[in-house]
């Protein structure tokens, strides 16, 4: 117990529960007899603590210093602990309100043409050499095709490297209807966000905290590191390149997609511009199906 108000209390409780004298009470409470036995002579000081309740409902976002400074202007003497004091015994707070994550992408599910180059997404990648020195990679994927157009791996990529990546891929690929990113510092910055004005293409950040907004490109960095990156060990920069560009290679023109009917990427993309519909057939119903038999559906 601290404080004269709370010691008073538990003196009166004291005596009125347990009949005990008030020098008992004191003893057992610590408390002094006189603080037990003073009665305050502060003025009520109604009409103070009514224009304190005005203002602090006017201004519900206003703490007792700027309550004290609109006191001040309408004339009132009163210092700031006077004011403070009325204001913690009038109950007066200012709540604090909680955090709201913002939605910045699009809540409707977004409409892609069947065709390549409709959209891509982007997103990174993390491992380290086996010196313990960390890197990461640019994943590059058609959501359409399911290709990965490009994986740059380095020690260090800036928005300016992104922007000069996807430069060099459009020149090769052609220019994709929109492309879809999470909310990192370097897809957020000046430079793609002018990459993106000066080439014409749409930009698309998927809501704070949604990774399956963005889950194609999810789903290819999890195979790639369950199946490079946990399964190799690299010994430099050259060497992750050279191991990254022969497994996106075998991604993209061996590697049976199961979305894809368990075609390669590549084969379904070439089927989709020379027929302009899809082609991709449903998975097989049993795994124990034979070689032959997958290779016949397709």
């Amino acid at each position: 117990m601290v404080g004269p108000a709370v010691k008073r209390e538990a003196v009166a409780h004291l005596q009125a529960v347990m009949s005990l004298s008030e020098r008992r009470a004191c003893s057992i409470v610590g408390a002094d007899r006189k603080m037990v036995r003073y009665q305050s002579r502060r003025p009520p000081e109604t009409e103070l603590r009514g224009r304190l309740r005005e203002l602090a409902n006017e201004r519900r976002r206003f703490g007792y210093r700027r309550l004290f400074i609109l006191l001040r202007r309408e004339g009132e003497r009163s210092g700031i602990n006077r004011i403070y004091r009325l204001y913690r015994e009038e109950g007066l707070a200012v709540r604090k309100r909680r955090s709201r994550r913002r939605a910045v992408g699009t809540r409707a599910p977004i409409l892609v043409e069947v065709k390549a180059n409709a959209r891509w997404s982007l997103d990174f990648v993390h491992d380290q050499f086996a010196c313990g020195r960390r890197f990461r990679v640019l994943n590059i994927v058609d959501e359409v095709t399911r290709e990965c157009l490009a994986a740059i791996p380095d020690t260090s990529i800036s928005g300016r490297r992104v922007a000069r990546e996807l430069t060099d891929l459009i020149a090769r690929r052609g220019k994709p209807g929109m492309i879809v990113s999470d909310h990192g510092t370097e897809f957020t910055s000046n430079a793609i966000l002018a990459w993106s004005k000066d080439h014409g293409v749409e930009w698309h950040y998927i809501a704070p905290g949604r990774p399956m907004q963005n889950g194609y490109v999810e789903s290819f960095n999890g195979r790639m590191r369950d199946e490079l990156l946990n399964e190799s060990l690299f010994f430099g920069l050259d060497h992750a390149r050279s191991a990254i560009a022969e497994w996106v290679e075998d991604f993209n023109t061996t590697r049976p997609h199961s979305s894809l009917g368990y075609q390669t990427p590549a084969t379904f993309a070439e089927v989709l511009a020379a027929t302009g519909n899809p082609v991709a057939q449903p998975a097989p119903q049993r795994v124990t199906e034979t070689v032959e038999a997958l290779i016949a559906a397709g």
